[in-house]
């Protein structure tokens, strides 16, 4: 393709005889070692440039989680604390390691639907009427709304659309209940509730862990899937939840 990619050189102890049958024999070895050489080379800024992407994206995502950390200061902190803890979790509960990436991404994204929530609901000091409750337990909904049209992340999709489903029936948006409820959201159900109890709000102080793990273990078999309660109970966690961070 007009284009020297390199050279091949034959070195022979005797004279040789050199025909046109081996002159031809030998440009078409040279050209077929162009072809697997460009193939390579094409092949690797292929990689080069997925890779390129996927730092895009998961910086894009990093931005998003942070920008929603910054609308609402009194939870600083809570997303990139509960999707460390996610993903510790979901190694304890043998999640293959190619799920992880999706489970990260959904984490990070988990309160993304509350961007179509206003300000007055959102920042809101005291306790919210039934109207405006009502309209805070469609951000799941906004979630799907605005990362399903996202090829990319519709399989990130399940924690930011489902974590607020509990294991009797009785969450919200769709009351699925049990293992009807993708396991990603079962797992960061548990650090979600725990992560918010353990942190300072302006309308509470924030519980001690004894506190919040007696909450969780309370709550095994009706917020919460019983099994991964008893494995996150057998978690070492830190007394100060912002050593998470």
């Amino acid at each position: 393709k007009g284009r020297i990619l390199g050279a091949l050189e034959v070195f022979n102890r005797d004279a040789m005889n050199v025909t046109d049958e081996w002159s031809n024999y030998f440009e078409t070895l040279a050209g077929q070692a162009a072809i697997a050489i460009e193939n390579i080379t094409l092949f690797d800024e292929l990689q080069r440039a997925n890779e390129d992407l996927i730092v895009g994206y998961n910086d894009t995502i990093e931005g998003w989680s942070k920008a929603l950390d910054l609308r609402d200061k009194e939870t600083e902190g809570h997303t990139q604390r509960v999707t460390k803890l996610t993903l510790a979790l979901a190694r304890r509960m043998a999640v293959p390691e190619e799920n992880l990436v999706h489970m990260r991404r959904g984490a990070l994204l988990h309160d993304i639907g509350k961007m179509g929530i206003p300000d007055s609901i959102l920042l809101k000091p005291g306790p919210l009427t039934d109207e405006e409750w009502a309209l805070m337990k469609k951000h799941p909904e906004y979630a799907r709304d605005m990362l399903e049209p996202i090829a990319y992340l519709r399989p990130a999709l399940e924690i930011p659309i489902f974590h607020h489903e509990k294991w009797d029936g009785s969450g919200y948006p769709a009351g699925l209940s049990g293992t009807g409820i993708p396991l990603s959201a079962r797992i960061f159900a548990i650090v979600d509730v725990y992560d918010a109890l353990t942190s300072e709000r302006p309308y509470r102080k924030a519980w001690t862990k004894s506190d919040a793990l007696d909450h969780i273990r309370g709550e095994s078999g009706k917020h919460f899937d019983p099994q991964i309660v008893e494995v996150f109970l057998s978690f070492e966690l830190p007394d100060n939840p912002a050593l998470l961070d």
